[in-house]
């Protein structure tokens, strides 16, 4: 995920054992507060905009967040609450999946394979969650906790269902939501898209078969300090049965070109996010996961680069891109490297900048190498998914084109190509 520019820019132990919402009856006093209702976030607030509306229109997910808030308005305590809000935010999630993938009715005629009907039913979720006003007492913390459980199902981040036997090879793979939305509501991101679209398929190569599964991640720093890239990789990561055979970070990068980014940095570049936050500073490892000390200022691949960029995997170019920006050890002024870090050295930017996607590939490596796991996993940037050429104007442009779909089902093409050389070369 790239800025426009020429360079890019825990949660606790309990969390991030993914153990279900502990939602007790409460005992105090300060328990009992009524909290009250949140007012909208920036995000949230894009939602009155006229593209976001049509979007949800013509893809038939304009009853989401409506159907949701009926919901909530019914239940009588904080357990039943959260039972509805894990209901409903799978379905979400299965429902995006499924309209992607060419399953049920379409609910319109915005094209299948958009990723921006999740994203914007999803907002709608969040804002009726922060305004609803249930009958029973509800205290902040256990609003933003139901939150969290809303954030975490509908983004597939809990059914990362990874096949045991030896017999199949597991790969997750991840996106992102769109994101830069104040320069243009309209903007979808390859990457979301993508992961809806592999999500529970297979892939099968002359070594064997494998089974993707997919999750897709906010575009928010806040989010990725609490542990939410750890909380739901760590699951997949750890030994056992159902342990990946590979994973791949997916994001937005530059026009007309695939990256493979050989090197990830530990900086934050204070680009802002889809909050409008901004954040600069060496990359926060949450508490309670396991990570190696001293913390590392860099991070490296282990996809198949050179096998990756060699293949035959679609019309645009593949480059295995190496260049970092560092401050060299003893120095005090960051510089570009082409070939990647030298000893000693400060992270400013990895090969994927200094935003999250590079953020992404260095807390999905530096986990991997955490926890002993010897597969292939780093990072991929597609190309930006691009409007036709008469369509670039957001404040007169459609929210969809021709070549906007076609673009998008040429990157989700090759994506799936570049995973099918991953596939082939796990073990």
């Amino acid at each position: 995920m790239r800025p426009i520019r020429p360079r890019l820019a825990l949660l606790g132990a309990a969390l991030l054992a993914a153990a279900p919402l502990a939602l007790a009856t409460p005992t105090t006093a300060a328990a009992d507060t009524v909290a009250p209702t949140v007012a909208p976030t920036v995000e949230e607030q894009r939602l009155d905009q006229a593209a976001p509306q049509e979007i949800l229109r013509r893809s038939g997910f304009g009853d989401v967040a409506p159907n949701f808030a009926r919901a909530l308005a019914g239940t009588h305590s904080a357990a039943e609450a959260e039972r509805v809000i894990t209901r409903d935010g799978r379905a979400l999630w299965r429902r995006a999946v499924d309209r992607v993938q060419g399953r049920g009715p379409a609910g319109g005629d915005l094209s299948r394979g958009d990723d921006r009907p999740l994203y914007w039913a999803r907002l709608g979720m969040t804002r009726a969650l922060g305004q609803w006003q249930p009958g029973f007492p509800l205290t902040d913390a256990r609003r933003a906790a139901l939150l969290a459980a809303l954030e975490r199902t509908s983004r597939g981040q809990d059914s990362l269902d990874l096949p045991a036997g030896t017999k199949i090879k597991r790969i997750v793979v991840t996106g992102f939501d769109p994101f830069q939305l104040d320069a243009d509501v309209r903007r979808s991101n390859p990457s979301g898209a993508a992961a809806l679209a592999l999500d529970g398929t297979t892939i099968r190569t002359d070594s064997g078969t494998a089974r993707v599964e997919t999750t897709v991640f906010p575009v928010r720093w806040a989010d990725f300090a609490d542990g939410t890239v750890e909380r739901t990789l760590l699951p997949s990561f750890g030994p056992g049965p159902r342990r990946v055979d590979a994973f791949m970070t997916v994001s937005q990068g530059r026009a007309g070109r695939f990256d493979v980014e050989r090197t990830n940095g530990a900086w934050r570049g204070g680009y802002p996010d889809n909050a409008n936050v901004s954040r600069t500073e060496t990359v926060p490892i949450p508490a309670g996961v396991p990570t190696p000390n001293p913390q590392p200022q860099w991070t490296t691949t282990t996809l198949p680069y050179e096998k990756i960029v060699a293949a035959a995997t679609g019309p645009v170019p593949v480059y295995d891109h190496t260049e970092v920006t560092e401050i060299p050890a003893g120095a005090t002024t960051p510089v570009v490297r082409p070939d990647g870090p030298t000893a000693g050295s400060t992270a400013r930017a990895g090969g994927g900048g200094d935003y999250l996607s590079n953020e992404i590939a260095y807390r999905a490596t530096l986990l991997r190498d955490a926890v002993g796991l010897k597969a292939p996993g780093g990072h991929l940037h597609t190309p930006v998914l691009q409007f036709g050429a008469g369509n670039t104007d957001p404040a007169t442009g459609q929210v969809t084109d021709p070549d906007f779909v076609r673009n998008r089902e040429a990157i989700t093409a090759q994506v799936r190509s570049v995973l099918t050389v991953v596939a082939t070369t796990t073990r």
